[in-house]
């Protein structure tokens, strides 16, 4: 099989979520947002991005991909991530003190198709 043709190596997948969690907290810097954390790790599982303004935290799970051929991004969040990001988030917001007066939950879906821009598309209060 030639190079150009098998599947991204996991530090190719890697190297592109980095870019695509990068693009979104960019994102989310323009619309006023400050990032309180990135790749939050605890044994459990990470939170790829937090971020707060007036006192509304987001928690946002990142998915990007290269292309369609898995589906879109969003579809990959499970019953169970959800489950297991909204316990995630309760320990954040219990280890960091923040005083918060709303919560969300957002899931921003970047496309990276090869030689184009990334696609950003932020569905806010996903879940």
């Amino acid at each position: 099989m030639p190079a150009s043709s098998r599947p991204p190596g996991r530090d190719t997948r890697r190297a592109l979520g980095a870019r695509g969690e990068e693009a979104v907290a960019r994102w989310y810097q323009d619309e006023g947002f400050e990032v309180l954390d990135r790749n939050w790790r605890r044994r459990d599982g990470e939170l790829d991005l937090v971020v707060g303004r007036d006192r509304v935290v987001v928690f946002c799970e990142v998915k990007t991909r290269s292309g369609d051929r898995f589906g879109a991004p969003v579809e990959a969040i499970t019953h169970e991530k959800r489950r297991r990001l909204r316990l995630l988030a309760a320990r954040w917001l219990d280890e960091s003190g923040a005083v918060v007066r709303e919560v969300r939950f957002d899931i921003a879906s970047v496309m990276a198709r090869p030689g184009q821009d990334l696609e950003i598309e932020v569905l806010q209060g996903a879940f």
